[in-house]
């Protein structure tokens, strides 16, 4: 089984940066929430990589630094100009004290401390910082990480760092690497779909990485911001399809939604899509993978993995086949929305 090529476009020049339709999110491989053997992690991104998966997310925040490290190590051996990469800025990483380590969700982490910082400089740092992790001379797309409420913890502070983004020099820095073609493509990596449109608003961005809020469960970002996207030939990277892994799980004890347990209306509605699911012998996960897919907006999607067999069981579900009647009854229940793209729709336009 292999994985079928798409394009996100930097929209101002229309080159195209082409990338899989199924990428490899690397924040698992820098120990999210569990210790992930160097073995393993080499095995998991060797198997994309055999699979045909050939576009490959990370970031410093992910395992402070372990995720660029392993990806560096892989790149290696895949050859820089056989992939597409992204990672992302706004973390600066320093060395530190023991007891100053913030390792945020992750274990096993190296002796550093995180350090927001989005001013022209701290752009130039972290990205040269990233590149010297992964090994490499330039990455091909350059995000802005985590600038929302969801990581900043509170509106004005989200507020503030988009300020110290365009007032500190960050966004002119970002523009000097891709007019420089340091970079192919720049954007943001967040958790809300309401910063990406005030991003929008505010500069010329070619893409978002948007973790969680568009899938199954999600579409209010079909009210403005997806149209805006493509009004605007900006391209989404789909992380988070299965909102933090209910849409995987299904609405067991003890399932997560939006990295917390699922209160009762998620767990409710879930049931409601399982049920559609099962009706057409169609397992919940290869429908919320395969449904992010079907707007035209939607470049690729990125699940993550820790072991060949987890990657393997992505692109299966990738390529699975699934009946046409499942999304007319999720349509028809009221589960989606009614102008939510689907996608047989996204197949037959292309």
């Amino acid at each position: 089984m292999t994985v079928s090529q798409t394009e996100l476009l930097n929209h101002r020049t229309k080159r195209p940066v082409p990338l899989t339709r199924m990428g490899f999110g690397g924040a698992p491989l820098g120990n999210l929430y569990r210790k992930v053997s160097d073995e393993d992690a080499q095995a998991a991104l060797q198997a994309a990589y055999d699979a045909g998966i050939r576009f490959f997310d990370t970031a410093p925040q992910y395992g402070l630094g372990r995720s660029e490290h392993r990806f560096g190590e892989a790149i290696a051996r895949f050859g820089r100009e056989n992939i597409q990469l992204s990672t992302k800025i706004g973390r600066l990483l320093l060395d530190c004290e023991p007891h100053e380590v913030t390792p945020e969700a992750f274990v096993d982490v190296p002796q550093k401390r995180i350090v927001f910082d989005y001013t022209y400089d701290g752009v130039m740092r972290s990205y040269e910082a990233s590149r010297e992790r992964l090994g490499v001379a330039k990455a091909d797309i350059l995000l802005v990480h985590d600038v929302c409420v969801f990581s900043q913890g509170s509106q004005e502070m989200s507020d503030a760092k988009v300020r110290e983004l365009f007032d500190g020099g960050g966004y002119k820095a970002l523009i000097e690497l891709r007019e420089a073609g340091e970079v192919a493509a720049i954007g943001a990596g967040v958790n809300e779909w309401q910063v990406c449109e005030r991003l929008l608003g505010l500069g010329d961005f070619d893409s978002f990485l948007l973790a969680g809020r568009y899938t199954l469960l999600e579409q209010e970002a079909l009210d403005s911001f997806l149209p805006l996207c493509e009004q605007r030939d900006v391209g989404i990277i789909l992380g988070g399809p299965y909102n933090s892994g209910i849409l995987a799980t299904g609405a067991v004890p003890g399932a997560k939604y939006n990295y917390a347990e699922a209160p009762k209306n998620i767990l409710d509605r879930v049931r409601k899509i399982e049920a559609v699911c099962a009706a057409h012998d169609t397992p919940l996960i290869a429908a919320a993978l395969q449904f992010v897919l079907g707007h035209p907006s939607v470049k690729t999607v990125i699940p993550g993995a820790v072991s060949a067999a987890e990657v393997q069981a992505n692109v299966a579900l990738l390529n699975r086949e699934i009946p046409l009647g499942l999304w007319s009854d999720l349509r028809s229940e009221g589960l989606i929305r009614p102008d939510a793209p689907l996608p047989t729709e996204a197949a037959n336009a292309a």
